[in-house]
């Protein structure tokens, strides 16, 4: 009973995170690949997304995928890691 209601809560709570987050960026547009993978993340995404694992998950070129995450970068709504390079990664931005 204990673990039914532990998901339960944790369920709610991503939901909640995901309304939040959506109700924050009401009046912004996003592309259907922007809108595709913000919900995947939203949706708790495992591991570190890069250029690479947007292009596959939006289904898009690198260059393509580029310019959405660049997009998100200048909006605040992703943030670039510290790390640079080729191994430079994203974290999206929740409101609080």
């Amino acid at each position: 009973m204990q673990r039914a209601i532990g998901a339960s809560e944790r369920m709610l709570e991503a939901v909640l995170i995901k309304a939040r987050f959506w109700k924050a960026h009401a009046d912004e547009s996003f592309n259907d690949r922007q809108r595709k993978v913000l919900n995947r993340l939203l949706n708790g995404f495992e591991g570190n997304l890069t250029t690479s694992k947007w292009a596959i998950l939006a289904k898009c070129s690198q260059d393509t995928a580029l310019r959405d995450i660049g997009d998100l970068l200048q909006r605040r709504i992703l943030i670039r890691d510290q790390a640079g390079g080729r191994s430079t990664k994203y974290t999206l931005c929740l409101p609080k």
